[in-house]
């Protein structure tokens, strides 16, 4: 990928300057890329009293989201934006109210012509002549995507010139204009139907201007001038989202995908931020035992029943961590069946389960436990369970909270036959594990 792997400037004696190239982490180059967002045009299609792209799309100015598509690709060093003469003063001033200073900065704006090719022949002239690879964007296409940018970049770089485009999949009619009458079905697998971005080396674009000029045509878009001018022009799978808006409905359109994305990215950001676990656990208590609770010691005549030394509290933190990583329960990892688990320390259970967070990148946030005990009183040991349940998480003992309860000598646990515990385990991701 292109866009946080290079440097569109170069550290000298005089600051920050453009350089002829970017430089990659591993050393090899990228010719200096610059982009024309062409923006010239009026939209008669969409019926409209102002140019489209300064129509609202869920809230701001297409033109702007267009902008900020290319701005996040730090490889473009340049962006210039070419606007209707008329209405020139206007699109800067939208821009300057949406974007920042520093967004700004590496945007500049300049009229376009009376066609698409006169106004992105005006790009070209306002681009650096450093600039070596030229990209090329529809303002109408609000919706492109980082990773597509760089696809195109990739392939231009490497062959000279390349376009986003999509393999056509309706049946295509060729249409008598006249009659309305259908003249032939069109063979549709050789067919694409074109988007941008288009991407072309300088050298190349210059040289099917010129070719255009010389011959008086008209091409639809860029690889149109190329394919006149008798050039190669690689095909870069694009997207169906990555639509022109060019009428009313179109709008409708990106603005439903614009929400339906930032659904999927609020999802995402919370299955990814934050697991929540739940745990429970109780053993009965029986003399003859030790009573070990969230890996102390506690002063008692009884002790807890269990295949391991039956630490509820371990248990139940250890049942929240798995519940919380969707790994089923302390049962399943642990069974009481396997003799190696028998009289082990729980704490030594809830550290292997801990490795399993750590590896898929996850970090405690914090865990709220709950004791239900009538007897013995707990008060005492909570800060020692505290300091060493939250080091067999990789914690601070503020993360960790215990509270002991009673039942008003209610229930199992109110008669004394038994201890409880529940534990709610909150982990948040640090790192893609």
């Amino acid at each position: 990928m292109l866009g946080k792997r290079f440097i569109p400037f170069a550290e000298t004696e005089f600051g920050l300057q453009p350089t002829p190239f970017l430089m990659k982490m591993d050393g090899s180059t990228l010719p200096l890329c610059g982009a024309i967002l062409a923006a010239g045009g009026t939209g008669s299609r969409m019926a409209a009293a102002r140019p489209k792209q300064l129509l609202l799309l869920a809230g701001e100015p297409i033109l702007v989201r267009s902008c900020r598509a290319l701005l996040q690709v730090s490889s473009l060093a340049e962006i210039v934006v070419v606007a209707p003469a008329a209405y020139l003063e206007e699109c800067q001033s939208v821009c300057r109210v949406f974007l920042s200073p520093q967004q700004m900065a590496r945007l500049s704006f300049t009229p376009g012509g009376k066609t698409r090719q006169d106004s992105v022949r005006a790009g070209l002239a306002r681009l650096s002549p450093d600039i070596s690879l030229i990209l090329v964007h529809d303002a109408a296409r609000p919706l492109v995507t980082l990773d597509l940018v760089e696809r195109c970049l990739d392939s231009a770089q490497h062959h000279g010139a390349a376009i986003a485009a999509l393999a056509v999949t309706d049946t295509l009619k060729e249409v008598d204009a006249a009659t309305d009458e259908i003249r032939t079905t069109l063979d549709r697998s050789h067919l694409w139907q074109a988007q941008t971005p288009q991407v072309v080396r300088r050298d190349l674009l210059k040289q099917a201007f010129n070719k255009a000029l010389q011959d008086d045509f008209q091409g639809t878009d860029e690889a149109s001038l190329l394919e006149h001018a008798g050039m190669t022009v690689r095909v870069v799978t694009g997207s169906q989202k990555n639509l022109k808006i060019t009428r009313p409905e179109d709008l409708v359109l990106a603005e439903a995908l614009l929400e339906q994305d930032h659904k999927d990215e609020n999802k995402q950001t919370r299955h990814r931020a934050m697991k929540i676990g739940h745990g429970f656990d109780v053993h009965r208590l029986v003399s003859g035992r030790k009573l070990i609770l969230g890996g102390v010691e506690i002063d008692y005549h009884l002790g807890l029943a269990g295949h391991s030394d039956a630490d509820v509290v371990s248990h139940a933190l250890t049942d929240a961590l798995l519940g919380a990583l969707g790994l089923g329960d302390i049962g399943r990892h642990f069974p009481d069946s396997d003799p190696q688990y028998k009289g082990v320390n729980s704490l030594l259970l809830l550290e292997k389960v801990w490795e399993l967070a750590k590896t898929r990148g996850l970090a405690l946030a914090n865990a709220d436990i709950t004791i239900v005990c009538q007897a013995p009183k707990l008060m005492p040991y909570l800060a020692g369970m505290q300091e060493k349940l939250a080091r067999s998480c990789q914690a601070g003992p503020e993360q960790v909270n215990i509270k002991a309860t009673t039942t008003e000598q209610m229930g199992y646990t109110g008669r004394g036959e038994g201890i409880a515990a529940h534990a709610v385990i909150l982990l948040e991701v640090t790192h893609a594990g």
